[in-house]
């Protein structure tokens, strides 16, 4: 299987071989799936989140420094939490575009049969954002309606929408210090906070990634190959 389905030129709707792994196995895989591509996503993230970073740095720098531009930028306050918070703006800006963009009598569509549907796949998003910001923020997971992949496209888009907001709104008053706090990951698998944030920031490109390739297959462009307006 190839490693890349599509590129644009912000690479920003990109399959790669991760969410392949992830995304495209049936409903009793996925979970397997996730563990074994965690490592390979791990140093992808790091370098999200050091870009990040770097721009919150830059933007400090440019309020705080004088008119001779002589002062070091100040270091980041809570540099993990502040990264989240910079790149779940874009990827909730894209994925629910993705969601939006697609035909509500295609939420059917799957790739082939052993793929899960669009329907499924924004199941899966809602609820890895539910869970996964939980976590990560350590407050407790929203009461949400259980989803189904029938469900119409205004119930998945509205249930995607509402779990983007709650992880911003959890992300917003989360500080760096309980990273180090070891927590359930999957299962009864345990790990460091700090392996959670990874996984989180990595599921939102994988999750966009798989969405952008679904709307690509159906002749629909993703939100990050627009033109710019």
């Amino acid at each position: 299987m190839p490693s890349r389905v599509f590129t644009t030129r912000a690479g920003l709707d990109v399959a790669d071989a991760s969410c392949m792994s992830v995304c495209f196995q049936t409903r009793d895989q996925e979970r397997p799936a996730e563990k074994e591509i965690l490592m390979k996503a791990i140093l992808m993230v790091l370098m999200m989140m050091s870009a990040s970073v770097v721009t919150a740095q830059a933007q400090t720098a440019s309020t705080a420094a004088p008119a001779g531009g002589a002062q070091a930028a100040a270091p980041v306050k809570n540099p993990v939490a502040t990264a989240l918070r910079t790149i779940v703006v874009g990827r909730q800006k894209n994925t629910l575009g993705a969601i939006e963009a697609m035909p509500a009598d295609k939420f059917g569509y799957k790739p082939t049969p052993e793929q899960m549907s669009f329907g499924h796949l924004v199941v899966h998003i809602t609820e890895s954002n539910n869970n996964f910001c939980a976590k990560v923020a350590d407050v407790p997971a929203p009461q949400a309606a259980e989803l189904k992949e029938t469900d119409s496209k205004d119930t998945l888009l509205a249930a995607a929408k509402a779990s983007f907001d709650f992880c911003s709104a959890s992300l917003a008053n989360m500080d760096d210090s309980k990273l180090g706090d070891t927590i359930e990951l999957f299962g009864h698998n345990q790990g460091p906070r700090a392996m959670m944030a990874l996984i989180l920031a990595s599921s939102w490109a994988d999750h966009y990634g798989t969405a952008a390739m679904y709307l690509r297959l159906n002749g629909i462009l993703p939100p990050s190959a627009q033109p710019k307006k």
